[in-house]
């Protein structure tokens, strides 16, 4: 089963994922899709604030935020699954997402926090759904003290459409064990 939708102009199938017996989502992958990323960085930023950097976390938002980078020609930065031996004095937080199985941490070392502090900061996801990636992604920035003037995302799945707090291109339904949308 798959789920056809129009994303910036461009028609794509999304396979639907189980993730218990009665909810299943629809599979956004932006890997391997130059196209379509081109395509929703082009219409966010036509959409975006003032800003000076866009951060996105260690998933499946990089190359969108590398894209929307490319194109507006300010710096991206990636907030880490964990610590790396080349990070100093590093800040985390954790995170626990509906797509991954377990909790994560989210890391920023001093060369990252240089670059955000005291800069009107951009967050970058591909998809919002429980919003704890992007919750997570916003207390990085508060504690490096960025200052936050968007929270950017190609989907917003089933509640985050209600969000007021988001900027988001297109709507993405939950699904029934069915292929229904919930």
């Amino acid at each position: 089963m798959d789920y056809k939708m129009t994303i910036a102009g461009l028609e794509r199938h999304l396979p639907l994922c189980k993730i218990t017996d009665d909810l299943y989502i629809a599979g956004f992958i932006m890997f391997n899709d130059v196209e379509i990323t081109e395509a929703c960085a082009r219409e966010l930023l036509r959409r975006a604030p003032e800003f000076d950097v866009l951060i996105t976390a260690e998933s499946k938002g990089i190359p969108l935020c590398y894209e929307m980078s490319r194109q507006s020609g300010k710096p991206y930065i990636v907030a880490r699954k964990g610590p790396k031996l080349y990070m100093q004095d590093i800040v985390t937080v954790h995170v626990n997402s509906i797509t991954t199985s377990h909790v994560q941490t989210m890391c920023l070392g001093k060369k990252e926090r240089e670059v955000m502090e005291g800069k009107r900061i951009l967050l970058v996801d591909d998809v919002i759904s429980t919003g704890e990636s992007i919750a997570a992604l916003e207390k990085l920035v508060d504690t490096v003290g960025g200052n936050i003037v968007g929270k950017f995302t190609v989907l917003a799945e089933g509640e985050a459409a209600d969000r007021e707090d988001i900027t988001y291109l297109e709507y993405l339904p939950l699904f029934n064990s069915d292929g229904t949308p919930q």
